[in-house]
């Protein structure tokens, strides 16, 4: 009986419940209990057929009284904040009981077993207490690509059903050890093993805690399970150095592609613009090519025109513009002095150019025969003869000409 039952406290705002209530009670249960009807008149101390019951006065009947008392006592316990109380008549589930004061019939009629409900308990696979203290067992897991890997990871959980968790499976913690291996092993099992170490953690452990969850309920355990912590992901310790090498490798492997891919975004566009440019340059040259060629032809017609007119006139112009063009280049003329001679006059341009632009004549008194010798007189011969020598070349051109 509760304390909050409505028949608690009736004589009194604060005071005892009445004593013929509780015996009436009692003695209902009783009846239930033994399969009697509340109205036949019985009465258990063996009275009348009163509305009260009638007890002996002698000591053995108080003694009895006494004992009677004490045993529904016995029957009251409290639940609190956080637990449930799960009450069994002869072994089988009758109710459960929220925080508060309670009664229930004393043993051996009915027991009660007290839950910690709310409070959050923790399942540790592959390892105990500590990372470090492994459980290889438990924790070598085969991927799809055929690899194994080592999963050290916490289950956390508490209570949705007390009278589930108590009745419908024996060793209810066990029960959620190995139901969150199995679900942890088909989860990886499903996955590759890069998945599993670097991205694919947090996306693993949610698949596994809805699938612990999805078993949990199919086995009826009353079980919630609230989160899946991975502790540790890695490689087998035997071939922890091998697999250090491949991920350096891939590393490796990566870097090369980047550097590589870095290099042909330099490389690419750079000779692409040469190509460009050497393009523009070619069809520039081109442009220039086919307009000088235009030109000359241009300029050949036009003279062709003026031959016809003056021929003579035409060819010494032209050989004199040709003269003009070629000498006006040259620094040092070498000239015959005389035809069928093997002498050669030199002619030294530049140096008289020199001497003609240097500033100054010679002083007033001076000698001019001193001038005179000054000049080399091979220079001196090749002015006086290379104007007659070239009137001479013209004149002959002309009447092979003619």
């Amino acid at each position: 009986m509760s304390l909050n039952d409505p028949q608690w406290g009736k004589r009194g705002a604060g005071g005892p419940p009445d004593l013929d209530e509780i015996w009436r009670n009692v003695n209902r249960r009783l009846n239930e209990l033994l399969g009697r009807k509340a109205g036949n008149g019985d009465d258990v101390a063996g009275g009348g057929g009163g509305g009260r019951p009638t007890i002996p006065l002698s000591g053995v009947g108080i003694l009895l009284l006494l004992v009677l008392v004490v045993w529904l006592a016995s029957g009251f316990y409290i639940v609190d904040e956080g637990r449930r109380g799960v009450v069994t008549r002869f072994g089988k589930y009758t109710e459960t009981t929220q925080p508060g004061a309670r009664w229930h019939l004393p043993f051996p009629i009915e027991e009660k077993e007290l839950v910690e409900f709310s409070q959050v308990r923790t399942v540790e696979v592959g390892y105990r207490n500590t990372p470090k203290n492994k459980k290889e067992n438990e924790a070598l897991m085969l991927t799809d690509d055929e690899n194994i890997i080592e999963i050290q990871f916490a289950v956390q959980y508490n209570l949705k059903s007390a009278e589930a968790y108590l009745f419908s499976v024996r060793k209810p913690d066990l029960i959620v050890q190995f139901v969150a291996q199995t679900a942890m092993g088909e989860v990886v099992g499903k996955a590759k093993m890069d998945f599993v170490l670097y991205e694919g953690r947090e996306q693993i452990a949610k698949s596994a805690e809805k699938l612990m969850q999805e078993m949990l309920d199919r086995y009826q355990t009353g079980v919630y399970v609230q989160k899946v912590t991975l502790q540790s992901v890695q490689p087998p310790d035997k071939v922890q150095a091998a697999f250090d090498d491949a991920v350096k490798a891939g590393q490796d492997r990566e870097r090369f592609r980047n550097e590589g891919q870095a290099y042909a975004n330099d490389v690419v566009p750079r000779a692409r613009g040469n190509a460009a440019r050497l393009i523009e340059e070619a069809n520039g040259y081109q442009a220039e090519v086919v307009q000088r060629a235009d030109g000359d032809a241009s300029r050949f017609r036009q003279i062709l025109v003026e031959y016809a007119k003056a021929p003579g006139v035409t060819r010494e112009r032209l050989y004199l513009d040709m003269m003009q063009s070629v000498i006006s280049n040259a620094s040092k003329v070498m000239v015959d002095q005389k035809a069928g001679s093997n002498s050669l006059l030199y002619l030294p341009l530049d140096k008289l150019i020199q001497q003609s632009a240097s500033p100054g004549a010679p002083p007033a008194g001076a000698d001019p025969s001193a001038a005179r010798q000054s000049t080399p007189p091979a220079a001196e011969s090749a002015v006086t003869l290379d104007p007659s020598r070239s009137r001479e070349g013209l004149r002959n051109r002309e009447r092979a000409a003619q």
